[in-house]
């Protein structure tokens, strides 16, 4: 199995975490967080006896900063680390202008605080995915699927012998048994996902790994549930636009019903920690 490294988000334990796949000579990062959890990440990695020294590849599942901020700064760091990423975000990585512009205006002031720097990856650095390959990384084999949904750029890894797949935001946030939709504009396409779940499924994994947060071992069972979810989501949506009204007065009532439905589900801190993984009023 795969370690979990808690990332430590905003001081909050459970909101980002960072999967390490044991491999020749150190270990395989899987979502490397961003810039500014890379103290933590180093900790981490530390309490299992490894450093940033022995990461010897990336596989980005997409390159929203909270999974993929801090890949120019390890590459930075050591020179000739692979990224493995999707066609349509490996341009944005080697040239992060209309990314981080697009970040900033949504969050502002606040990027810094949230996200630290975001270098851009070198070129040499980068290996471009469209979906369908087969991967040897560091003595380890993966399959690819492109798994749009999310995001137009996001692809997810299958770790062919322990049969664990890393689905990043495709199979959604799950914290403390509570199922949330990750459903952030400006990617959101609804049919495409129900295929890219299905892609998922067709791979019968044993278990799935969620950057928010963590190993699921029911994968089957929580690929359904999520698919639940996610319809309820989308008829909630729906309901709420025929209703009409403002786009603030949508939001907050949108942002409202959320929190109770969560706070019906888990405890304060695991609230806490779903919308620090996916901010309701962006989803």
């Amino acid at each position: 199995m795969p370690l979990t490294l808690d990332l430590d988000f905003l001081g909050r334990r459970g909101v980002v975490a960072t999967a390490a796949l044991r491999c020749d000579g150190g270990v395989v990062l899987v979502d490397p967080g961003p810039t500014s959890c890379l103290p933590a990440l180093t900790r981490a990695l530390g309490a299992h006896g490894y450093t940033l020294d022995d990461v010897r590849a990336l596989l980005l599942t997409h390159i929203h900063l909270d999974h993929a901020g801090a890949t120019g700064s390890l590459v930075q760091r050591r020179p000739g680390l692979e990224v493995y990423v999707h066609e349509r975000g490996a341009r944005h990585l080697t040239d992060p202008e209309k990314l981080l512009s697009s970040a900033t205006r949504l969050y502002g002031a606040d990027m810094d605080r949230l996200w630290g720097g975001f270098l851009a990856v070198p070129d040499a650095a980068s290996h471009p995915l469209a979906g369908g390959e087969s991967l040897s990384v560091a003595g380890k084999r993966f399959e690819v699927a492109y798994t749009p949904g999310h995001a137009v750029h996001h692809v997810s890894y299958l770790d062919t012998a322990e049969r664990t797949a890393y689905v990043g935001d495709t199979a959604g946030i799950a914290v403390g048994g509570y199922v949330l939709a990750a459903t952030p504009p400006p990617d959101i396409d609804l049919e495409r996902w129900q295929v890219s779940l299905d892609a998922l499924d067709a791979w019968q994994p044993s278990s799935l790994f969620l950057t928010h947060f963590g190993v699921i071992q029911d994968a089957r069972g929580h690929l359904s549930r999520y698919r639940d979810a996610l319809g309820r989501s989308a008829a909630r949506a729906r309901d709420a636009v025929r209703t009409g009204g403002d786009e603030p007065a949508l939001t907050e009532a949108w942002v409202q019903w959320l929190r109770q439905d969560v706070r019906r589900a888990v405890s304060v801190e695991e609230a806490v920690a779903l919308e620090a993984a996916a901010p309701f009023d962006q989803i």
